[in-house]
This record gives structure tokens, C-alpha cells and sequence, in this order.
């Protein structure tokens, strides 16, 4: 192809979520108690499927908005970052990565979240893939100071809406949006079988 296809889908996950925590396990058991909640509404973007899958880092880009219930729902977006299965030094964790910041007050937080996608005993490879372990920080990035945490999810409904909002930018065929998305499903399928299979087998 002399042009770029890519792929896009939009995904939803919640969870229980507070300010003034820093760990994600206590701040989601904290923001249950509460009846705080956030939720990320992640518009994911690669632009280039080819590109994608050949960079180590495996970069896409992040819109979307924010729902929390201290501050609100429909926080905008104003920049975001997304990798799949980015290497770490831990040969057997891979990183999902879902950063977005936005404003509210007059202020500026970003939101940051990963799922840890790991080699440990038992075949988690559900709750790896669903589970958003995250921190928001004062500021435009994630060097700021941490002033809420939590754990989000994705659910089984949440995965089917997931699913019905894959497209294609770029396609001009039916052709050509099949063999992205075949290309994509296939590089996700290879690192979990890399992750869960191969590295499973060596220890």
C-alpha cells in the first residue's frame, strides 16, 4: 500500500477511586467506600498499523474524557499517551499504558494508568488485560505530585462496546480494513502467547 491504514476503538473502564490516595488497590477500596468513582473514556488511535507493530514501544495516541466524581463528568481530554505491550526491564511484564490529561478548577491533573502484563503463576490473562491500576498527578504529566489513586476495569459489556467501535482510518477497501485488522489482532495475540506461553515454558 502507498498509504497509511490504521486502527481506532474506544474503551471504557471504571473503578473505585480517590483523592488524597497514592497506592491503587487502597484508593479503589477507599473510593468504594466512599461512592467515588472514576471512569476513562479512552478514544485510542494508531494511525499506522504497519508502523505500530514494527516500534518497540508499540505508540498510539489517546483522547477521550474523564468522569470523577469529586470533580465531575465529561472532563475533556487535552493530550494523551497509549502503548501496548511496552517492554520493561522485567523481561516478563509488559506494560499497557493509558495517560490523558485534562483540567478542572482552573487546574491542571493527569491521569495515569497501566495494566501489568505478566508472567506469574496462574493463567490471569483476563484480569492482566481488564485491570488499570492508576495514580492522577497535579500537573501536566506525570511528574507531579500524586493525589489520587486507584483501580479500574473492563468489563464484559464494556469489552463488547469495545469490540462494535473498531475501525479502520485510512481504508479504502474492505480488503485493506480486513488485513489491518488482522494484522493488529494478530500482534496482540502473539504477545500475550509470547507473555503467557513462551515465557511459561522456560521457567
Amino acid at each position: 500500500m502507498s498509504h497509511s491504514v490504521g486502527i481506532s476503538f474506544s474503551e471504557v473502564m471504571r473503578g473505585g477511586f480517590a483523592l488524597d490516595q497514592t497506592d491503587p488497590k487502597a484508593g479503589k477500596k477507599a473510593g468504594e467506600r466512599a461512592g467515588s468513582e472514576l471512569a476513562i473514556h479512552a478514544d485510542v488511535l494508531i494511525d499506522d498499523i504497519e508502523r505500530f507493530v514494527a516500534d518497540p514501544n508499540h505508540l498510539g495516541g489517546l483522547s477521550g474524557s474523564i468522569d470523577f466524581t469529586p470533580f465531575g463528568d465529561g472532563l475533556q481530554g487535552t493530550k494523551g499517551v497509549f502503548n501496548l505491550f511496552n517492554p520493561t526491564e522485567d523481561p516478563k511484564l509488559k506494560l499497557m499504558v493509558y495517560e490523558l490529561g485534562f483540567e478542572h478548577g482552573g487546574k491542571s491533573y493527569y491521569f495515569a494508568g497501566k495494566k501489568e502484563v505478566r508472567d506469574d503463576f496462574g493463567l490471569d490473562l483476563w484480569s492482566d488485560t481488564t485491570t488499570l491500576y492508576s495514580q492522577l498527578h497535579e500537573g501536566t504529566d506525570k511528574s507531579g505530585p500524586v493525589v489520587g489513586a486507584g483501580t479500574l476495569t473492563l468489563g464484559v459489556r464494556d469489552l463488547i462496546s469495545l469490540l462494535r467501535t473498531v475501525d479502520t482510518p485510512g481504508s479504502q477497501s474492505k480488503t485493506e480494513a480486513a488485513a489491518a485488522i488482522s494484522k493488529f489482532g494478530k500482534f496482540f495475540l502473539a504477545e500475550l502467547w509470547d507473555t503467557y506461553v513462551i515465557h511459561c515454558k522456560k521457567a
